[in-house]
Formats: C-alpha cells, sequence, structure tokens
C-alpha cells in the first residue's frame, strides 16, 4: 500500500512537471511593438479548409485567441489607436477569404484595450477598434449581416503584466465564431 502511495505521487510530480515544460511560447513584434501577424495571415490564406484539429479546428463559440475560430486570426493595434496597421490589414484580408470561403460562418469581433485609461474611454476605443475591423471585412465583401461587434474595454486581457510585452497583446481584435 505503501508503495503504490509513493508511486502515485511521483507519477504525479513527473505529469506535473512535463506539463509545465510545453508552456512557452515565442513572437515576434513590429516595429511599433505590436505581435507580428504576418506569419498568422500567411497561415490563414495558405489553408482554407474548417476541418482537423488545430490552428485549422473550427469551433461555435471558438476563438481567435485560443485558436478555435479555424484560420481567423486576432488582430493588433498601437496604443491609443484604432486605425489599421498594414500587418493588421494583411491578417484582415486573410480572415475576409476564409470568411468569403466559409459563407455559413458567422462571428462575433471584440474590441480590447490595454489596461491603461479609464473604463470608459477603453470601452470606447475598444468599440472603434472592432467597428474598424468590421469596416475593414464588409468594404472586402463579407456581408455586414455575419458580423457583429462588442468592446470589452481593458476588462478581458490575454496577457498579465504591467509592460509593453503584455499591453501590445491586449491591444487587439478578437473573432468569436457565433454560427457555423
Amino acid at each position: 500500500m505503501k508503495i503504490l502511495k509513493n508511486s502515485l505521487g511521483i507519477l504525479t510530480v513527473v505529469l506535473l512537471s512535463l506539463s509545465l515544460t510545453s508552456c512557452g511560447s515565442s513572437s515576434t513584434k513590429n516595429t511599433d511593438g505590436t505581435p507580428d501577424a504576418s506569419n498568422e495571415a500567411k497561415e490563414s490564406s495558405d489553408d482554407q479548409n474548417m476541418g482537423g484539429t488545430g490552428s485549422g479546428a473550427i469551433e461555435k463559440f471558438g476563438d481567435s485567441d485560443s485558436g478555435k475560430a479555424g484560420h481567423l486570426s486576432t488582430v493588433y493595434f498601437a496604443f491609443n489607436s484604432a486605425v489599421l496597421s498594414d500587418q493588421t490589414r494583411q491578417a484582415l484580408s486573410a480572415n475576409a477569404g476564409f470568411l468569403q470561403s466559409n459563407d455559413a460562418v458567422e462571428v462575433q469581433v471584440e474590441g480590447h484595450c490595454d489596461e491603461r485609461g479609464g473604463i470608459q474611454y477603453n470601452i470606447a476605443l475598444g468599440e472603434k477598434r472592432a467597428q474598424a475591423v468590421r469596416d475593414f471585412l464588409v468594404a472586402s465583401g463579407v456581408s455586414s449581416g455575419r458580423i457583429t461587434t462588442i468592446s470589452y474595454g481593458k476588462e478581458r486581457p490575454v496577457a498579465f503584466g504591467h509592460g509593453e510585452n503584455a499591453w501590445s497583446k491586449n491591444r487587439r481584435g478578437n473573432f468569436v465564431i457565433t454560427a457555423k
């Protein structure tokens, strides 16, 4: 009985150690400090299929932040801005292509901000970001009836911390699948 308890304890420690060692990630940044979306945009345009697992999987209520929104990529914004950068436009063009190829998919675009600024200011900025993304997609040929917007301001960060590394990841437009 004592050997069984020791074995279970050792197995638990090993499993926890293995799960923690696979949590690392690497990312590249643009000159304006935003995460580089060019690789995501390239992957999105390379393979338009909705099935399978991993980055191509699509789930109802799946989102681009978690990679469960097919080949839709989260897009990023500069500080205090709802202007679409060249990298953001590139990623949105790939997202528009995915949506045009999958006409049953409907999305909600979430506008997010970093922790700086007041609650009301960031709700308004998040709405401007979500609307800018929606406007780009509609101008690219995606039906406006398939896209809704919402702003969460600074209330739903994906990166925690008090520096540019975290802030640049939180200034984003996230896509959530509402119908497929």
